[in-house]
């Protein structure tokens, strides 16, 4: 009997339920093997992955490529730095990019206004790409349902070197009501370009993971940034109607409508 043949078939030579299967997962399910291993056009897309991962993780933020000069100049755009001096240090040292250094701590706190409703920080976190590929269409969606919502928009923050717990001191510094920050996500062998949205009110710096909430997979082949910007400010109008955020915060749906935050207030 002659053996089974390892050469890759056609999309349309797939039989439909797992043609159907595939296309719902970035995952790479049912690719077929040569003999024990996976066959080569696998192999390949696999190391392109990583390579593309690992690339990711040390690529530095260009902040022309997160908005027009316009959008940047109308919200006061102020880039700022975490203590992480490289991308080397920020990955030995987690801690080190939950802290601005002196410099921006100084620079925020002379030309950023304060006790907004809304601060939207941009940090790169460890995927630039992400930021980059999802931020440009995002952003201006955040912007213009906030200013619709009547809220008060801080000056956009772009952290380089950037992790989750920055959120802390951003309210300890300029004390907006809720913070947004807006990251690249670990990167992995389906996507280097998943952003995701991290929220708190009144972030302090005794706050843990536990007192945020959290939007995240925002990718072309995940939320798409329509959606996830609705999300986002359905998050924030919950938190300033509970007036908290965290873990006992559930996010409700569909997206309250512009005017709703109000009228459901207790």
């Amino acid at each position: 009997m002659a053996a089974p043949s390892d050469s890759p078939l056609a999309p349309s030579d797939l039989p439909e339920l797992i043609r159907r299967i595939r296309s719902r997962t970035p995952a790479r399910l049912l690719v077929g093997r040569a003999g024990a291993a996976y066959r080569t056009s696998t192999q390949i897309e696999l190391r392109e992955a990583h390579a593309a991962a690992r690339d990711a993780v040390r690529a530095e933020l260009d902040r022309s490529k997160i908005a027009g000069p316009e959008l940047l100049a109308r919200f006061e755009a102020r880039e700022v730095s975490t203590r992480a001096r490289d991308k080397y240090e920020y990955l030995l040292r987690p801690d080190l990019g939950r802290r601005f250094d002196d410099r921006s701590r100084t620079d925020m706190q002379a030309h950023c206004s304060a006790a907004n409703d809304l601060q939207i920080a941009i940090g790169d976190g460890l995927s630039v790409p992400a930021v980059e590929a999802q931020v440009p269409a995002l952003l201006p969606l955040l912007l213009e349902g906030a200013l619709a919502r009547g809220w008060r928009i801080g000056p956009l923050l772009i952290i380089r070197h950037c992790r989750v717990g920055v959120l802390n001191e951003i309210g300890e510094l300029l004390y907006p009501e809720v913070v947004v920050l807006l990251i690249g996500e670990r990167p992995g062998l389906a996507t280097a370009e998943s952003l995701s949205a991290y929220m708190a009110f009144h972030p302090r710096p005794s706050h843990t993971d536990a007192d945020r909430n959290l939007i995240s997979n925002i990718h072309r082949r995940g939320l798409s940034p329509e959606v996830a910007a609705a999300r986002i400010l359905n998050f924030v109008a919950q938190m300033m109607r509970v007036r908290m955020s965290g873990s006992t915060v559930r996010e409700q749906w569909p997206t309250l409508e512009v005017g709703e935050e109000e009228s459901r207030a207790p």
